[in-house]
């Protein structure tokens, strides 16, 4: 079920938003000072490619007080916008009972997309 439901998210626009995903974080990347926040990026590509079947959960040791400031300056820099995006999508789709499963994915993304510093994606089980 979980291989029908990602093929119809990369149909629907998970593709997209994956290559988005991708673009910025290569552009990130460009700079020493980027390359963190690039990596971030990349993981939400990751996730917006085949989100169904995965979670994302805390990192063991959270990674301490410069997990907490890098996700700060994450959000200044452009994270709230991304999971509004996400929000606003999730919501949107959870008006039909069809977009439920939909919704709940962009969810997930949001809640990535607002502190992704200190935050793993590992299968589902």
């Amino acid at each position: 079920m979980n291989f029908l439901l990602n093929l119809l998210w990369l149909i629907f626009g998970g593709l997209l938003t994956a290559i988005e995903y991708l673009i910025s974080s290569l552009l990130l990347m460009i700079t020493i000072i980027g390359i963190p926040f690039g990596l971030q990026t990349l993981k939400m590509a990751t996730l917006a490619l085949w989100p169904f079947g995965k979670k994302v959960v805390a990192t063991p040791d959270n990674g301490g007080c410069l997990s907490i400031i890098m996700n700060i300056i994450w959000i200044f820099v452009g994270g709230i916008w991304i999971c509004l995006t996400h929000l606003v999508f999730g919501v949107v789709l959870c008006i039909t009972i069809i977009g439920i499963p939909f919704g709940l994915q962009h969810f997930k993304l949001a809640g990535l997309a607002l502190t992704p510093f200190g935050k793993n994606i590992v299968d589902a089980d």
